[in-house]
């Protein structure tokens, strides 16, 4: 805090008589000043004596000596006012001038003021005090700046972010476009964002700045062994200097430097955490910025609302159509499956009662095959029924798969191996139930028609969200026709295939020759297809961070 001012009560007339006495005798006045009044009233004296008697000489000669006294002495007083009284005034003026237009170094220009210098000492103590309040004023002014530019951007940021929330078509798409937003915000060197599906495993959907080399150690680390996945048991922003861990388990330093902060900022909704975001920052980092990672907690709740919410609608879609499915399922059954149990039971009946007649045996074998085909479709409309009415598994599209090849082989007989040579990963409902048709309808056909001895079911990743789902045998194989001709419903099964592979955005492409097996290959996206007209949120630009 400036000095206080000194500061003394209004004097009485007394008081300031005195203090008036005190500043004549100060300025050597007091004494000339006297010698005037007395040489005045003296010549005054003697002026009324020589009136009285003009005949006497001797105090025309004495007046005149008196007035010589006087006017020395009111030349000595002249030159005492000039410099003590006036001269100090008029620097004292100029100094409260300055003061006055805010000149900070006025008060110092001050020289020799004579007996003012209590009064110049008063103004350079004003001076001071006005110019700690100038440089106070100026610093708040500049904090408040600041801190209004730093809300600014927060509002800005988490405009973008409620913005993006409400236009993204894909949930991966989302992360990573603020995974750049929050690098950008804090001048990270990398950073890494991982979620947590229902089945309690992380996975890391991307990363910026680090080496492929890192990022496929990050898919096969478990997350709980390394910094990144601190936040998952306290579910707070962590900040750590330490990256010896990270060193270890990645088998050699992940920076040039170890000057690196680790800030993991949590992605929450109603305390269940949904996965997080890991920002390596040059030190020193924001772990002493409380205003930075307030908003890095707020963005990380509502990117966290995002999730849940999409997670929400996927479980909407999910229950949709498994009620579309049992509808449909029932009204197979009470059409065709009651058409078709009618029909087998009036062909055991027609078999039996012309078991005891003679009938020509191409007839026999007419009817045998009739019976054997309905009998199929029988058996089919079944297997097609349990499918339907069988729940989508909520655990994602790996693990239907290796149930879906597990049964087949149960049920066929045949060795039936499932393969993946990439991390699980999430699917929406409507393009997962796509891809578990296309492999059932293939491995049915595998069943009827290839006369194969084993099956492989082979899942791997070619890259930017690309997977390749290959399903081979080797069996007899096929001569693929080159068009669509024939009689009507040849080939209706590779017509199903393809339109499924069309409706989720899939290439399918079938590989086969006679006595060399077949292969059918489904290459498919996990991200939705953007909506038209609706830009990426990762080709969007991020918001800047007033630092």
């Amino acid at each position: 805090m400036p000095g206080h001012l000194r500061t003394q009560p209004i004097a009485g007339p007394a008081e300031q008589r005195r203090r008036i006495l005190r500043l004549l005798r100060a300025a050597g006045l007091l004494g000339p000043l006297l010698l005037v009044a007395t040489t005045l009233l003296a010549a005054l004296g003697l002026l009324l004596l020589n009136l009285l008697a003009p005949g006497l000489a001797w105090p025309k000669w004495v007046c005149l000596g008196f007035l010589l006294a006087g006017l020395l002495a009111a030349a000595r007083t002249a030159q005492r006012l000039h410099t003590q009284l006036l001269r100090p005034l008029v620097t004292l003026q100029a100094s409260v001038a300055g003061v006055s237009q805010g000149e900070p170094g006025a008060s110092r220009m001050l020289g020799n003021v004579g007996v003012l210098e209590d009064m110049a000492q008063d103004i350079a103590m004003l001076n001071a005090e006005l110019t700690d309040l100038y440089e106070d004023m100026d610093s708040r002014v500049a904090r408040q700046t600041l801190h209004l530019a730093q809300k600014t951007a927060s509002l800005k940021i988490l405009y973008e972010v409620a913005a993006e929330i409400t236009q993204a078509d894909n949930l991966d798409q989302l992360l990573l476009h603020f995974l750049r937003v929050l690098k950008e915000m804090v001048n990270g060197r990398a950073a890494t964002v991982r979620l947590v599906p229902t089945d309690g495993r992380p996975r890391l959907v991307g990363s910026i700045g680090l080496d492929d080399d890192l990022i496929q150690v990050q898919e096969m680390t478990p997350v709980d062994l390394c910094l990144c996945g601190t936040v998952l048991c306290p579910g707070e922003i962590v900040c750590d200097n330490d990256l010896r861990y990270c060193s270890r388990i990645y088998g050699r330093r992940m920076f040039d430097s170890d000057a690196v902060e680790v800030v993991t900022v949590p992605l929450r909704h109603h305390d269940e955490l949904l996965g997080a975001y890991t920002i390596f920052v040059e030190r020193p980092g924001v772990s002493a910025r409380e205003d930075i990672l307030a908003l890095l907690s707020t963005i990380g709740q509502h990117i966290g609302v995002a999730i849940a919410k999409y997670r929400s609608d996927e479980e909407a879609r999910r229950l949709s159509i498994l009620e579309e499915r049992n509808s449909l399922a029932h009204e197979l059954h009470d059409s065709i499956a009651q058409t078709l149990a009618s029909l087998r039971l009036q062909v055991r009946m027609l078999t039996e009662a012309l078991a005891d007649s003679e009938v020509p045996a191409q007839a026999a074998a007419d009817l045998y095959r009739i019976r054997n085909g309905i009998d199929e479709a029988h058996a089919e409309l079944r297997e097609l029924l349990a499918s339907f009415r069988a729940p989508l598994d909520r655990r994602g599209l790996v693990p239907a798969l290796e149930e879906l090849t597990r049964r087949f082989g149960q049920q066929s007989g045949l060795n039936c191996v499932f393969q993946m040579n990439c991390r699980p990963f999430d699917l929406v409902a409507a393009t997962e139930l796509q891809v578990l048709r296309i492999v059932q309808e293939t491995l049915a056909n595998v069943r009827k028609h290839a006369r194969a001895q084993t099956v492989r079911v082979l899942l791997t990743r070619e890259g930017h969200g690309q997977y390749v789902l290959l399903v081979e045998d080797d069996g007899i194989g096929f001569s693929p026709p080159a068009g669509r001709g024939g009689r009507p419903g040849e080939h209706i099964g590779l017509s199903i295939l393809e339109e499924r592979a069309r409706r989720i955005g899939a290439s399918l492409r079938i590989e086969s020759e006679a006595g060399e097996g077949t292969r059918v290959e489904l290459e498919f996206t996990a991200a939705d297809p953007p909506r038209p007209g609706c830009e990426p949120p990762s080709q969007r630009p991020a918001s800047g961070w007033a630092a």
